[in-house]
Parts: C-alpha cells; sequence; structure tokens
C-alpha cells in the first residue's frame, strides 16, 4: 500500500467532499480516502498494482476538480 496527498483545487462545499471521495473509494485498490476541504487535500491509501496514482488523480478530474502537481 502507498500513501499520497493530493492537492485539489475547485472544492468548496461538503458536496464537493463526498463527490470526490465516493469516486475515489469506487476505484479498485484503493483502501482509504480523506479529503480536506481547508487544506484543498485528498489524501489517499491505495494498491498501486491496481490503482495507479494517475488514474486517482484522473478520477478527481473526472469529477470536475483540478488536480494541482
Amino acid at each position: 500500500m502507498e500513501t499520497s496527498i493530493i492537492k485539489v483545487e475547485g472544492m468548496s462545499c461538503e458536496h464537493c467532499v463526498k463527490a470526490v471521495t465516493n469516486a475515489l473509494n469506487a476505484l479498485d485498490g484503493v483502501e482509504s480516502v480523506s479529503v480536506d476541504l481547508t487544506a484543498g487535500t485528498a489524501t489517499v491509501v491505495y494498491n498501486p498494482d491496481k490503482s495507479p496514482l494517475g488514474k486517482i488523480k484522473a478520477e478527481i478530474e473526472d469529477q470536475g476538480y483540478d488536480v494541482v502537481d
């Protein structure tokens, strides 16, 4: 398992937090997700063999938010 903290822009409310959390939790290999609205981050514990970091970032962007590297 790996842990990544991903900077996410565009989240403004609890609905945004739920959208990102639910989308990432639906990915195969994601063990846990913690989204911090104030910090603008998503902390993800995942199996990179099942869901590489690029796939996780793409899922966030598919929800309408920007990933900042």
